[in-house]
């Protein structure tokens, strides 16, 4: 069932609206969400994002909305045209992360979904395509 604009534009609004979101990779053998995601990418560009929308304390966690996004990682290299304007992105919406750029380690990644699931609320649940993502990037 295709998602229409009524489900698509608080998706969109999910994953506009947060800062902090978990990446799992996956290395040595074992998925992780914390640290060591640019060596684990770099191997392996399979990846994870998990994103949600803020938990205030009141309510059942369970009806917070969430989006899981899994696909494949493309590195963007420094001296492509898409690098300079992920870069402005990325400082636009983190203005203090500026001195980032200026360590020999720091990568910037672009996610490719193959799929992911946007869970809207309790018992509400979407498997969402490429495809209606992209129409979410619109709204």
């Amino acid at each position: 069932m295709a998602m229409g604009r009524e489900e698509l534009g608080p998706l969109a609004g999910l994953i506009r609206g947060q800062r902090w979101a978990a990446l799992a990779t996956h290395g040595g053998g074992k998925p992780l969400a914390l640290s060591l995601h640019t060596r684990h990418l770099l191997a392996d560009p399979a990846a994870s994002l998990a994103i949600s929308e803020a938990d205030t304390g009141a309510g059942n966690p369970q009806t917070l909305a969430r989006i899981s996004l899994q696909g494949r990682v493309e590195e963007i290299p420094t001296d492509a045209p898409a690098y300079l304007a992920a870069r402005a992105l990325y400082e636009r919406r983190l203005p203090s992360s500026a001195p980032l750029f200026g360590f020999g380690d720091f990568h910037l990644f672009r996610l490719v979904p193959e799929e992911a699931r946007f869970v809207a609320g309790f018992a509400q649940a979407y498997t969402v395509t490429p495809s209606e993502l992209a129409q979410a990037s619109v709204l």
